[in-house]
């Protein structure tokens, strides 16, 4: 038996290199598609919920809360209401049959549901720069096997 390898038996480093660099492009593309998506998608179920930034928000004020900066800015001006609603105490502080325990509970539901969008933002950034790079990777890594070797003198 012979151990030798016929030469169409296998693939050349740089058509290894060009496959991979296929496969990082369309993974990289579907990343950016698919944060893309997500972003527009967070925007506009945050956006039919119709809040506007009051006069108490920090900035933007009258601003629809459709973006990351509006949902965190939303979610501090709820905390600020809740904590005045309660003379200062969070939900664990207040008593069980405390009436005010209810409006800083809903408070709480409220910030967490904002933040959540926040982050979803941020994931959904994080996807689309996370897909350009891999994608740029890809190309490059074609670009650098498609060269012919330099001439060495």
């Amino acid at each position: 038996m012979s151990s030798t390898v016929k030469a169409s038996q296998t693939k050349s480093p740089a058509a290894t290199a060009r496959l991979f660099g296929t496969i990082a492009i369309v993974v990289g593309l579907l990343f950016a598609v698919a944060g893309t998506a997500t972003w527009f998608t967070v925007r506009s179920n945050l956006a039919a919920e119709n809040i506007t930034l009051g006069e108490d928000a920090a900035a933007f004020v009258g601003n629809p809360v459709n973006g990351p900066i509006d949902a965190w800015l939303q979610a501090n001006v709820i905390n600020m209401h809740a904590l005045e609603a309660s003379e200062g105490k969070t939900y664990a502080e207040l008593d069980r049959d405390d009436p005010i325990r209810v409006v800083v509970m809903n408070g709480s539901f409220l910030r967490a549901s904002l933040f959540t969008s926040v982050i979803a933002f941020g994931v959904a950034a994080l996807a689309v720069g996370t897909g350009i790079v891999l994608a740029l990777l890809g190309a490059g890594l074609r670009i650098a096997v498609a060269r012919p070797e330099p001439l060495q003198v």
